[in-house]
């Protein structure tokens, strides 16, 4: 078994924690193959910074609020579950992270436009902003194999 360790998201991994409380068959084959190698950490940082399941639907607003379909202010919930992450991957000197796309925490290339519209924009979430800044790769869960070439590079190993 390896030492290296991906970060993942929870829900990536059938973990009831999704805002809707959801939970998602793992299917892919990649990670069900990453699971058997005992190689993914899963981690929310909803849950993390304290937010129950389920919730009220989360998106940033104005690049930095993140705020409920109902109007609650959830930024320092969705900050300390971002840091949550970060320390996670230091502990575990964890160099790529899966995160779900379209998440106001996880995000990676799209979220939703912060008006509850479903419409999609450019963007990253919270989690996602703070691993890149710290040097961690992130990923989503439509660019598995992407990570499959990475881990498996010769300098990588």
């Amino acid at each position: 078994m390896s030492a290296y360790k991906i970060l993942i998201s929870a829900c990536l991994l059938a973990q009831r924690v999704r805002y809707d409380a959801k939970v998602i068959p793992v299917t892919e084959p990649l990670i069900q193959q990453w699971l058997a190698q005992d190689i993914l950490l899963g981690i929310c940082p909803e849950v993390c910074g304290g937010l129950p399941t389920p919730r009220a639907p989360a998106e940033i607003q104005n690049g930095n609020l993140i705020s409920t379909q109902t109007g609650s202010d959830v930024t320092q919930a969705f900050k300390v579950g971002a840091q949550e992450a970060l320390d996670l991957a230091l502990q575990h000197n964890i160099k790529i992270a899966i995160l779900t796309e379209k998440s106001p925490s996880c995000g990676s290339a799209l979220i939703y436009d912060g008006q509850f519209s479903r419409k999609l924009i450019s963007g990253e979430g919270v989690t996602t902003k703070l691993l890149r800044e710290n040097g961690i790769q992130v990923f989503n869960q439509f660019q598995l194999q992407q990570v499959a070439a990475l881990i498996s590079a010769p300098e990588n190993r």
